[in-house]
C-alpha cells in the first residue's frame, strides 16, 4: 500500500512522516555556527570572483586583478579553518569545488580575455575557454582522487598538476608585468601562455603541497615570525605587482623541483619495497624432513602382552 505525500523510508525502511514533530525535528536539526563559518568564507570568495568579472568588464583590471588574490587568499583560509574549528562538511566541500572553478577557472580566463585575448578573435576565445575548462578538469580529478587506496604514502605531500588557485596567479602574470610598464606582449604570445598553464593544471606534473609538513616555531622565533608576516604584507599592499611578479616567476621555476622531489621518493620507496621482499625471501624456513609414516597397522595389544 502507497504511503502519504509526507511520508519517507529511512534506516532500516522505517516510514517517517515529516508531518509529525519527530519527522520535523529529524528533518530539520539545528546546524552548529562552527559548520557554517567556512561556508560563510566561501562565498565571499564566490562574491570576489563574480566582483572580478564585472571590473574586467567595465575595463577596471587593477582592481579585477585584486580581485582574484583576495578570493586565492580566502580559499587558502577557509579549509584551515573548517580543519581548525571541525566544522568540515560535504556541502562544504562541494561548494569549495564550486568556488574554484568559478574564481580559478572560469573567472582568470575571462579577465584575460578582456584584456588582449579578445584581440584575436575566436583564437583568443578559444583560449581562455580551454583554461576554464582545464580548471575544472583539474577539480574533477582531485575531488576523484581524494579517497585513492592506491595512493602511496608519500604522494600525500604533492598534487597531480598545479593546483587551480596557483594556476589562476600564475595565468595572470603578463597582466602584472604590464602594470608595471612592461610593454604588453603579443596577443598570440599571451594565449601560448595561457594554454600552458592550462596544460600544467591537467597533466600528471607532481607538484609539492605541504600539506603533510608538520611545522613548529620555537619559543624565541614566535616575534621574528610575526614581524616577517607583517613586513611580507606590507610588501604585497605597497607594491602588489612587483610581489606577484617575482612570486609566479619563482613558482613556475619550482615545478621541476618538485618533480624531482618526488621522482627521488619514488625510487626509495621501491627500493625499500625490494629490500622487504628480499628480507622476507630469506627468512623464509628451511624444509624439515618428515618420516613417511609405515603402512604397519598399529598394535593395539596390552602392554603385557608384547
Amino acid at each position: 500500500m502507497a504511503e502519504g505525500p509526507g511520508a519517507c523510508y529511512i534506516g532500516g525502511m522505517v516510514p517517517l512522516d515529516y508531518k509529525t514533530p519527530e519527522g520535523r525535528r529529524r528533518r530539520f536539526r539545528p546546524i552548529p555556527v562552527r559548520m557554517l563559518v567556512p561556508n560563510v568564507i566561501t562565498l565571499l570568495a564566490i562574491c570576489a570572483g563574480l566582483t572580478a568579472i564585472r571590473l574586467a568588464i567595465e575595463g577596471k583590471m587593477e582592481w579585477a586583478v585584486a580581485a582574484i588574490v583576495f578570493a586565492a587568499v580566502l580559499d587558502g583560509i577557509d579549509g584551515r579553518v573548517a580543519r581548525m574549528i571541525k566544522g568540515q562538511s560535504k556541502f562544504g566541500a562541494e561548494l569549495d569545488s564550486l568556488a574554484d572553478f568559478v574564481n580559478f577557472g572560469v573567472v582568470p580566463g575571462l579577465i584575460l580575455y578582456f584584456w588582449q585575448l579578445h584581440e584575436l578573435g575566436n583564437g583568443g576565445w578559444i583560449a581562455a575557454m580551454v583554461f576554464a575548462i582545464s580548471g575544472g578538469l583539474r577539480l574533477a580529478r582531485f575531488n576523484a582522487s581524494i579517497d585513492d587506496p592506491n595512493k602511496p604514502p608519500y604522494a600525500a605531500n604533492y598534487f597531480t598538476g598545479v593546483p587551480a588557485p596557483a594556476g589562476a596567479v600564475t595565468a595572470l602574470l603578463p597582466i602584472y608585468l604590464a602594470f608595471l610598464g612592461v610593454s604588453k606582449p603579443p596577443a598570440t604570445l599571451t594565449a601560448a601562455y595561457t594554454l600552458l598553464i592550462a596544460i600544467l593544471m591537467v597533466s600528471r606534473l607532481p607538484v609539492f603541497s605541504g600539506k603533510t609538513v608538520r611545522m613548529r616555531v620555537p619559543p624565541e622565533m614566535v616575534l621574528p615570525v610575526f614581524v616577517s608576516v607583517i613586513f611580507f604584507i606590507a610588501l604585497l599592499i605597497g607594491y602588489p605587482w612587483h610581489i606577484l611578479s617575482i612570486g609566479s616567476v619563482l613558482y613556475l621555476a619550482s615545478l621541476p623541483l618538485g618533480w624531482k622531489s618526488y621522482k627521488d621518493q619514488e625510487r626509495a620507496a621501491a627500493a625499500a619495497a625490494g629490500a622487504a621482499l628480499a628480507t622476507e625471501a630469506g627468512a623464509e624456513p628451511a624444509e624439515t624432513f618428515t618420516a613417511p609414516a609405515s603402512d604397519t597397522p598399529p598394535d593395539d595389544r596390552p602392554e603385557r602382552l608384547h
